[in-house]
Protein backbone atom coordinates (compact mmCIF):
# COMPACT_ATOMS: atom_id res chain seq x y z
CA UNK A 1 0.00 0.00 0.00
CA UNK A 2 1.43 3.87 -0.60
CA UNK A 3 1.51 6.56 1.17
CA UNK A 4 -1.45 8.41 1.59
CA UNK A 5 -1.48 12.37 0.13
CA UNK A 6 -0.90 14.20 3.11
CA UNK A 7 2.06 11.57 4.44
CA UNK A 8 3.46 12.11 0.64
CA UNK A 9 2.97 15.59 1.09
CA UNK A 10 4.82 15.84 4.83
CA UNK A 11 7.93 13.91 3.42
CA UNK A 12 7.68 16.21 0.53
CA UNK A 13 8.29 19.44 3.06
CA UNK A 14 11.22 16.81 4.95
CA UNK A 15 8.73 16.34 7.74
CA UNK A 16 8.22 12.73 9.59
CA UNK A 17 5.77 12.16 11.82
CA UNK A 18 7.41 11.29 15.85
CA UNK A 19 5.52 8.77 17.83
CA UNK A 20 2.69 10.76 19.36
CA UNK A 21 3.65 11.47 22.84
CA UNK A 22 2.40 9.94 26.12
CA UNK A 23 0.37 12.16 27.98
CA UNK A 24 1.56 14.03 30.98
CA UNK A 25 -0.86 13.50 33.06
CA UNK A 26 -4.39 12.06 34.17
CA UNK A 27 -5.97 12.43 30.29
CA UNK A 28 -5.55 10.85 26.93
CA UNK A 29 -3.88 12.52 23.88
CA UNK A 30 -6.97 13.01 22.08
CA UNK A 31 -10.74 12.02 22.02
CA UNK A 32 -13.30 10.99 19.25
CA UNK A 33 -16.61 12.60 18.96
CA UNK A 34 -18.84 11.92 16.53
CA UNK A 35 -17.03 13.35 13.17
CA UNK A 36 -14.43 15.22 15.41
CA UNK A 37 -11.48 14.58 16.97
CA UNK A 38 -9.83 16.89 19.79
CA UNK A 39 -6.32 16.72 20.41
CA UNK A 40 -4.84 17.79 23.38
CA UNK A 41 -1.93 20.10 23.93
CA UNK A 42 1.17 19.37 22.53
CA UNK A 43 4.47 20.41 23.30
CA UNK A 44 7.02 21.91 20.94
CA UNK A 45 9.87 19.07 20.89
CA UNK A 46 12.99 19.70 18.38
CA UNK A 47 16.08 17.03 18.08
CA UNK A 48 14.08 15.18 20.60
CA UNK A 49 14.31 18.12 23.16
CA UNK A 50 11.52 20.20 24.27
CA UNK A 51 12.12 24.04 23.51
CA UNK A 52 12.20 25.91 26.58
CA UNK A 53 11.22 29.87 26.90
CA UNK A 54 9.34 32.80 27.15
CA UNK A 55 8.81 34.98 24.10
CA UNK A 56 9.71 38.57 24.88
CA UNK A 57 12.59 36.77 27.11
CA UNK A 58 15.36 34.47 26.16
CA UNK A 59 13.50 33.60 22.24
CA UNK A 60 13.39 35.49 19.44
CA UNK A 61 9.82 35.13 17.34
CA UNK A 62 11.43 32.99 14.66
CA UNK A 63 12.34 30.40 17.58
CA UNK A 64 8.77 31.14 18.92
CA UNK A 65 7.38 30.24 15.16
CA UNK A 66 9.97 27.13 15.18
CA UNK A 67 8.26 25.65 18.40
CA UNK A 68 4.61 26.65 17.10
CA UNK A 69 5.63 24.09 14.12
CA UNK A 70 7.21 21.36 16.34
CA UNK A 71 3.70 21.48 18.34
CA UNK A 72 1.67 21.06 15.36
CA UNK A 73 3.65 18.48 13.97
CA UNK A 74 3.03 16.59 17.25
CA UNK A 75 -0.67 17.17 16.51
CA UNK A 76 -0.42 15.64 13.07
CA UNK A 77 1.21 12.80 14.48
CA UNK A 78 -1.75 12.52 17.21
CA UNK A 79 -4.03 12.77 14.31
CA UNK A 80 -2.20 10.06 12.93
CA UNK A 81 -2.70 7.83 15.69
CA UNK A 82 -6.68 9.20 16.10
CA UNK A 83 -7.00 8.22 12.24
CA UNK A 84 -5.41 4.47 12.33
CA UNK A 85 -2.56 5.76 10.71
CA UNK A 86 -4.46 7.51 7.42
CA UNK A 87 -4.29 11.72 7.46
CA UNK A 88 -6.31 11.43 4.15
CA UNK A 89 -9.31 11.31 6.87
CA UNK A 90 -8.81 14.88 7.75
CA UNK A 91 -11.78 16.68 6.31
CA UNK A 92 -11.20 20.26 8.28
CA UNK A 93 -8.69 21.52 10.58
CA UNK A 94 -11.62 23.39 12.75
CA UNK A 95 -9.84 25.42 15.13
CA UNK A 96 -6.42 25.11 16.71
CA UNK A 97 -5.48 27.22 20.08
CA UNK A 98 -2.08 28.53 20.60
CA UNK A 99 -0.82 29.13 23.80
CA UNK A 100 3.04 31.45 24.13
CA UNK A 101 4.55 31.41 27.08
CA UNK A 102 5.25 35.11 27.21
CA UNK A 103 6.22 38.26 28.69
CA UNK A 104 3.49 40.51 30.00
CA UNK A 105 4.55 43.28 27.05
CA UNK A 106 5.16 40.87 24.31
CA UNK A 107 2.61 41.15 22.02
CA UNK A 108 3.41 39.29 18.94
CA UNK A 109 1.52 36.20 19.85
CA UNK A 110 -0.16 36.10 16.57
CA UNK A 111 3.15 35.94 14.34
CA UNK A 112 4.22 33.17 16.50
CA UNK A 113 0.99 31.02 15.99
CA UNK A 114 1.89 31.55 12.18
CA UNK A 115 4.42 28.75 12.85
CA UNK A 116 1.65 26.36 13.28
CA UNK A 117 -1.05 27.52 10.94
CA UNK A 118 1.48 28.48 7.70
CA UNK A 119 2.49 24.78 8.30
CA UNK A 120 -0.86 23.06 8.57
CA UNK A 121 -1.83 25.23 4.72
CA UNK A 122 1.45 23.80 3.03
CA UNK A 123 0.76 20.18 4.62
CA UNK A 124 -3.24 20.15 3.90
CA UNK A 125 -3.88 22.75 1.92
CA UNK A 126 -7.53 24.07 2.12
CA UNK A 127 -8.18 21.43 4.79
CA UNK A 128 -5.52 23.09 7.00
CA UNK A 129 -7.11 26.42 6.86
CA UNK A 130 -8.68 26.78 10.67
CA UNK A 131 -9.80 29.16 13.50
CA UNK A 132 -7.37 29.80 15.60
CA UNK A 133 -6.63 31.66 18.95
CA UNK A 134 -3.18 32.90 20.03
CA UNK A 135 -3.00 33.54 23.67
CA UNK A 136 0.14 34.79 26.07
CA UNK A 137 0.19 33.19 29.21
CA UNK A 138 2.68 33.39 31.95
CA UNK A 139 3.84 29.90 32.10
CA UNK A 140 3.22 26.67 30.30
CA UNK A 141 4.05 23.24 31.56
CA UNK A 142 7.66 22.12 31.91
CA UNK A 143 8.68 26.12 30.81
CA UNK A 144 7.64 25.20 27.21
CA UNK A 145 7.85 28.16 25.09
CA UNK A 146 4.10 27.23 22.99
CA UNK A 147 1.47 24.84 23.61
CA UNK A 148 -1.28 23.88 21.02
CA UNK A 149 -4.44 21.82 21.18
CA UNK A 150 -7.21 21.81 18.44
CA UNK A 151 -10.52 20.40 16.58
CA UNK A 152 -10.33 18.44 13.31
CA UNK A 153 -13.00 17.44 11.51
CA UNK A 154 -12.90 13.71 9.68
CA UNK A 155 -14.20 11.59 7.21
CA UNK A 156 -16.65 9.56 8.85
CA UNK A 157 -17.31 7.64 5.71
CA UNK A 158 -13.76 5.82 5.37
CA UNK A 159 -13.84 2.13 5.86
CA UNK A 160 -10.85 2.13 8.64
CA UNK A 161 -11.75 5.10 11.30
Amino acid sequence: MSAGRVVAKLSELGVVLPTPAAPAANYIPFSKSGNQIHVAGQLPKIDDKLVLGKLGGNLTIDEGKAAAKACIISFLAQLNAATGGNLDKIKKIVKINVFVNSTPDFVDQPQVANGASDFLVLALGDAGRHARSAVGVASLPFGVAVEIDGIVEIDETSSNL
